[in-house]
């Protein structure tokens, strides 16, 4: 029997989790799950939020249902260490960013798909009123490279100072203390660019879109956003029914309002998509709906893309909307096969929505807290029973 690593992480991640595997035991999804540490108290406690048993647990079973997590800047974090690892030289790494380095997660794809009946849909005006235009984008974020791949220095060494030093464009820093210095670097490959796009143009052959958009920034970030296009261009020559466009990132945010329901598939470097995902899923009902994969040639590790918000996982009953969870583990059982059983949760969460009698809080626009029951809002636990219902 196939076994998941569940990673609950922090904060909602720990209630919207168990949430999905009671839905995915409803659909008749039969499986092993173990649980691996993650998150904020392994690193409070062992000064490691990843700690190698849980690396081990996904090197032999292969997938992952994730949570949320905590991340904190480098200070703050370092003053949450217990007392005694204070003085140890541990430094602070989002963990979910290791899990993609670790294992090379190079391939993140983030449905930003709107349901019909969703309050939070995005609505535009026309010259006769207004209109509800149907956004269904799939975002493909190259997930381990661009500048998230954590190659970077504050009071840098003097041979990473020299180095940089040999670029012109570093004479207007020449009078900077090294101690006043942060550089962050921006690194992507060829391969890694040709890969992503590969898998954008793959899907998009696949599900009927008509269009793949690299969006990037050519024509200030020359030679990084250069090689994308690039890699994007050669790819596109192996695809003749699908158009290439080509967008730059500050556009393609002022145009998500204008037109979101021409653009089918988005490929991005790492930052570029993370920002753009973000950006689509507000058109679709916000964090509260959005779901991701992360993918690599062995490992695969799924997870809502929301964060932990913490100030919400002591309230009981919880109020959190757990709907990007259940779709994150319906891309799970599509990437191993259980294509049928996703389906049918997709399609029990669409039923759901459309009638719109059971809403969490966010669906009904309300500021999170205590009081939302009085005003109609369903708890996380409602909403998990009125999807189980409908399977």
């Amino acid at each position: 029997m196939r076994t998941i690593v569940t990673l609950p992480g922090d904060g909602i991640g720990k209630i919207v989790l168990p949430e999905s595997i009671k839905v995915l035991d409803a659909v008749g999804f039969e499986t092993k799950y173990i649980n691996g540490d993650i998150g904020w108290e392994f690193w409070q406690k062992e000064g490691n939020a990843l700690p190698q048993r849980t690396i081990d647990l996904l090197t032999e079973h292969k997938l992952g249902l994730f949570g949320a997590i905590t991340s904190k800047p480098k200070d703050a974090a370092s003053r949450e260490l217990d007392p005694a690892l204070m003085e140890a030289g541990y430094v602070y790494f989002s963990p979910i960013v290791a899990l993609r380095q670790h294992f090379d997660l190079d391939i993140c794809i983030r449905p930003c798909k709107a349901f019909e009946g969703n309050p939070l849909n995005f609505i535009r005006r026309t010259s006769d009123g207004f209109e509800e235009p149907e956004v269904n984008t799939v975002i493909f974020r190259q997930n381990t490279e661009g500048l998230y791949s954590g190659v970077e220095w504050t009071d840098p060494p003097a041979e990473v100072r020299a180095a940089f030093n040999t670029h012109p464009k570093m004479k207007k820093f020449a009078d900077v203390p090294n101690e006043d210095l942060a550089i962050s670097t921006r690194i992507v490959t060829r391969n890694g660019c040709h890969r992503i796009s590969k898998k954008a143009f793959e899907y998009a052959n696949k599900f009927g879109y008509k269009s793949v958009t690299v969006c990037e920034k050519p024509n200030v970030l020359r030679e990084t956003s250069g090689m994308m296009v690039e890699e994007a261009r050669k790819v596109a020559k192996d695809y003749p029914n699908i158009e290439l466009w080509e967008t730059n990132i500050d556009a393609q945010m002022m145009w998500l309002t204008k037109n979101p329901e021409i653009y089918g598939v988005i490929v991005s470097e790492n930052m570029f998509g993370d920002i753009v995902s973000d950006g689509f899923a507000g058109l679709v009902g916000g964090l509260g709906f959005a779901c991701s994969a992360n993918i690599g040639r062995e490992v695969a590790v799924f997870e809502p893309t929301h964060g932990s918000a913490p100030k919400y996982e002591k309230l009981d009953p919880p109020i959190v909307n757990p709907i990007a969870m259940f779709l994150s583990a319906c891309m799970m059982l599509d990437h191993i096969g259980e294509t049928e059983k996703a389906a049918i949760i997709k399609n029990a969460i669409s039923e759901i929505i459309k009638e719109g009698k059971v809403r969490t809080y966010d669906m009904m626009k309300l500021k999170g807290g205590p009081d939302v029951f009085e005003k109609g809002a369903c708890t996380t636990y409602e909403m998990t029973e009125a999807v189980i219902g409908k399977l």
